[in-house]
Formats: C-alpha cells, sequence, structure tokens
C-alpha cells in the first residue's frame, strides 16, 4: 500500500482538526516526503502526550501509539530528543482540554 507524504498528510490533519474547531500547528516541521510524525496532544492542564504511529508486523496495520506523556515540560524535553535524533521528524500539536486528537477518525491511518 502507498503511503501518503509526510507533509501532505500533516497537511489533511491540520485541515481536520480545524474543521472540529481544534486548535493545532506545526512545532517542528521535518521531510516533507518520507519524515516521521509525532502529535503532541496538549489538554491545557499542564499535562501531554505524545503519538506516534507504529507498524504492527503481525497484523500488518499502522496505529497511533502513546509515546509518552506526562507533564508538558517532560513530554516536551522527550521530544527534543527525538528530534535531535530525527531531524526529518514532524511534530505537530494539538490543543485540546477535551483531549481529541482525531487520530482514530476514518481517513488518518496515512
Amino acid at each position: 500500500m502507498a503511503r501518503l507524504a509526510a507533509g501532505l498528510w500533516v497537511q489533511a490533519y491540520m485541515m481536520r482538526c480545524q474543521i472540529e474547531g481544534i486548535p493545532v500547528y506545526v512545532e517542528a516541521r521535518g521531510d516533507g516526503t518520507a519524515g516521521a510524525v509525532i502529535i503532541k496532544l496538549c489538554t491545557l492542564d499542564g499535562q501531554a502526550c505524545a503519538y506516534e504511529r507504529r507498524y504492527d508486523l503481525m497484523r500488518d496495520t499502522r496505529s497511533w501509539e502513546v509515546l509518552v506523556e506526562g507533564p508538558e515540560p517532560e513530554v516536551d524535553a522527550a521530544l527534543a530528543r527525538a528530534r535531535s535524533r530525527d531531524p526529518d521528524l514532524w511534530i505537530v500539536a494539538v490543543e485540546d482540554r477535551a483531549g481529541r486528537h482525531l487520530l482514530d477518525a476514518p481517513g488518518l491511518d496515512g
């Protein structure tokens, strides 16, 4: 199955969030074609959760799973370390008190 270029996926994801009235912005721009994407969900109470897409060999599927969660400064530090190892990494921040991230919405499996 062909994968959508990272930059196009990020644009589509941001548009879906904006349609739902969820604030979203790019914290770090990665490689437009093949960069990995991490979604950082900020619940505006000092907490955050970062999601990364992982491939499950047994099921032949990709899913969004928690990479790190906790106080936002700790999540930011973990993401800064990840970005220092992989400069092609995209970090997209979502701000929603209700914890909506839309990663389970149809069409966003990338």
